[in-house]
């Protein structure tokens, strides 16, 4: 089976292959091409797989190309893992963002949506390449804003495009952990879309164990979204946010932080990368080795995950237990072997709505448990969400569909107005300055200045 992996410079495919080194069942991916716009990244990164793969029987073969069509010819599976305008892109999303005293995260307000403004665009493109060159391929997009992407690349390739995330595995782990439940073993009640979810329920034994978890302030407060939330506000909306919901229930706090801090964190995995890749371009890596030059700076990211939220929320540093990979890759790895194997999994995915959530149309992308098999990922029924998620889910996709009318109309209106309708965007003369401020940094939104 063949994988091709879009983006395949990034820092985080050595974990995708690690995940594929150790798939020995049969019909695996035997052979994986790395696409990427840059040519010295892929060389880096193909170092780091060249690694991990000495010693293993059968790993499976890497190729690299700066050729799109080449990359696409004959895949299986498309792993989606672009970064449009770079960590740099990142680092000036939340810089505008914060001159103007609102959130600027890569995924979340607006950088999110200026984030989302130049990926769309690009994504459409390469759905319409894959849908000419790899007709019967699944494309598993990991692009941020995932939810916002998956939902343009499924106008063109509707239900063969599938969205995957980590943050909603790591939170129903972090919880089946203190309640003493298999995670692997559990349901997930999990609704909402794409960093925009909660957490309602978590079945084990034949019953809902999360009553449990609330009725015990002590263990409601041990893990990593009740120190940063707090037993209280758990309690009082009855269910666990997804860590991104930070931003929304505590964003004065969070401005603030990152305001404070003495660098925003695109700008501070824009400087580790520049110095990751520097290092493996002189033919360093401590030892030599480029592997060990990647699992220190592996290391070093993962500890410093949403630490600006953990400081506002004076939580201090990041357990143990959660400074391992995200586990994005391991979702992966099962979507595509349910797919390719028709082996039955059961994964919190972002799918197409259907009729799943009924303040939702159709075609809207949501984050759901979905059975997934041969024919794909198939959203399962929930209850309705309350009052409370409906405003901020209806919003944010209010949002989305702004930006996917401005990224196909190149309607300047259209922006506006997916910053001014945001809830973390207070102004639509805040929303204005916004996009001036970001068509002026960003040549790849040339395209809205009329």
């Amino acid at each position: 089976m063949r994988l091709t992996i879009l983006g395949g410079g990034g820092f985080r495919v050595p974990l995708v292959y690690g995940a594929l080194l150790r798939d020995r069942a049969a019909g695996r991916v035997t052979h994986v091409t790395l696409y990427d716009v840059d040519a010295a990244r892929l060389g880096a990164v193909a170092r780091v797989l060249a690694e991990q793969a000495d010693g293993v029987a059968d790993a499976p073969e890497v190729t690299v190309t700066t050729d799109l069509d080449d990359a696409l010819r004959g895949t299986d599976f498309v792993f989606s893992a672009i970064r449009v305008g770079g960590l740099e892109g990142r680092a000036a999303d939340e810089r505008v963002a914060l001159a103007e005293g609102v959130l600027g995260q890569e995924t979340v307000g607006a950088g999110g949506i200026a984030y989302g403004l130049r990926t769309v665009p690009v994504a459409v493109d390469i759905a319409r390449r894959v849908a000419a060159l790899a007709p019967d391929a699944w494309v598993i997009n990991f692009t941020n804003p995932a939810g916002l992407v998956t939902e343009a690349m499924s106008r063109v390739l509707g239900d063969r495009v599938i969205g995957i995330c980590d943050s909603p595995v790591g939170l129903g782990r972090r919880v089946a952990r203190v309640l003493g439940v298999d995670p692997d073993r559990a349901w997930f009640d999990y609704v909402g879309l794409n960093h925009l979810g909660w957490l309602r329920g978590l079945w084990a034994g034949g019953r809902d164990q999360l009553p449990r978890l609330f009725a015990d302030p002590e263990l409601l407060g041990s893990f990593e979204e009740g120190k940063l939330f707090g037993p209280e506000w758990l309690r009082l909306i009855g269910a666990v946010p997804n860590e991104y919901l930070h931003y929304y229930y505590f964003n004065r706090e969070a401005v603030r932080a990152y305001q404070g801090a003495e660098r925003t964190r695109g700008a501070y995995l824009r400087d580790q990368q520049a110095g990751f890749y520097a290092e493996l371009a002189g033919g360093g890596g401590g030892g030599g080795s480029a592997l060990g030059a990647w699992n220190r700076t592996l290391a070093d990211r993962e500890a410093t995950y949403m630490a600006a939220n953990r400081d506002a929320a004076g939580v201090g540093e990041r357990d143990d237990e959660d400074l391992g990979s995200g586990g994005y890759e391991q979702v992966a790895l099962a979507l595509m072997r349910a797919v390719a194997r028709d082996e039955s999994a059961t994964l919190i995915l972002n799918v197409r709505n259907r009729t799943t959530l009924a303040v939702l149309d159709a075609d809207a992308v949501i984050e759901v448990p979905c059975l997934v098999d041969a024919n794909g990922a198939h959203p399962v029924s929930v209850e309705p969400l309350p009052y409370h998620a409906v405003g901020l889910v209806t919003s944010v996709k209010a949002v989305e569909r702004a930006v996917l009318a401005a990224a196909g109309s190149g309607s300047r209106e259209d922006a506006v107005r997916a910053f001014a309708l945001h809830p973390l965007v207070d102004s639509v003369a805040v929303a204005r300055r916004l996009l001036d401020a970001y068509t002026d940094v960003h040549p790849g939104l040339a395209y809205l200045r009329n």
